[in-house]
């Protein structure tokens, strides 16, 4: 779908029909015996009528290159891909919700990033919620989840790429600053929530932003994991309550109390 870039549609009925924005499924890839460890994916989209989850990814080594050679067509009939999951910790914005609260909210997303909250935006949208999106690439060809949220929106989300093809030229972490800026001085604009994902450095810009406005921000912190149940302690994060395992007390983390 772009450079290096690949969504993955994948059967299991059970995650479809279970999985809430923010969560994620380990994946054994098929046809890699000697690479034991599963790895972590967030689920970008999930269809619960047609029983199957989307995944975006990017291919970045040996698992990833693999699995994108992989289709129905060429996958021997006793190979499968196995899932554990749904698994982590979903977002505040979508506890809210679920108990009557409608937080205006931010989604800021920085190259696949953006894919762990689409779920979350279509809650938000379900909800009748307000709420803006900010998504960013290194180019265009690379802003792939571009078409869903305009189609869920109804409208063009702000976009910003880093070699100014398309939108804003610039860093998608300005763009989030502009929006919690102008929230700050129109009084009926101010977000409540702002939720983040993508690069480290793009989290914790966005994280310092809505620190400096006072509004409530959490983060997706991906890590490589080992078994993905919070049993191997390969996936810490250090926060100010200690160190938290990412697949079980995460990956959705109150920005505040993550040590950067």
């Amino acid at each position: 779908v772009g450079p290096r870039l690949h969504i993955a549609t994948l059967r299991s009925p059970s995650i479809a029909q279970n999985v809430l924005p923010g969560q994620f499924v380990h994946m054994r890839i098929c046809g890699m015996d000697d690479h034991i460890l599963r790895r972590p994916f967030s689920i970008f989209d999930s269809n619960p009528e047609e029983g199957t989850i989307d995944i975006l990814y990017q291919v970045v080594g040996y698992g990833t290159n693999h699995l994108s050679m992989l289709s129905p067509e060429t996958m021997p009939e006793e190979w499968s891909i196995e899932l554990v999951g749904p698994v982590g910790t979903t977002w505040k914005a979508y506890k809210d919700i679920q108990i009557g609260q409608r937080p205006k909210a931010l989604l800021v997303g920085g190259g696949v990033g953006a894919a762990p909250l689409f779920l979350l935006a279509k809650e938000l949208k379900r909800a009748q919620c307000e709420f803006d999106v900010v998504i960013g690439a290194q180019t265009e060809d690379a802003l792939v989840t571009l078409d869903r949220y305009k189609t869920l929106l109804g409208y063009e989300p702000f976009c910003a790429t880093d070699d100014g093809s398309y939108g804003f030229s610039g860093f998608c972490t300005l763009l989030a600053n502009e929006r919690l800026e102008q929230g700050t001085s129109q009084s009926d604009s101010r977000y409540d929530y702002v939720a983040v994902c993508g690069p480290t450095p793009v989290m914790k810009i966005v994280a310092g932003y809505a620190m400096e406005h006072d509004v409530a921000c959490e983060v997706s912190m991906e890590k490589r994991m080992a078994c993905g149940i919070g049993a191997c302690l390969s996936c810490v994060v250090d926060t100010v309550d200690g160190k938290k395992r990412s697949c079980v007390d995460g990956p959705v983390f109150d920005a505040r109390k993550v040590i950067w």
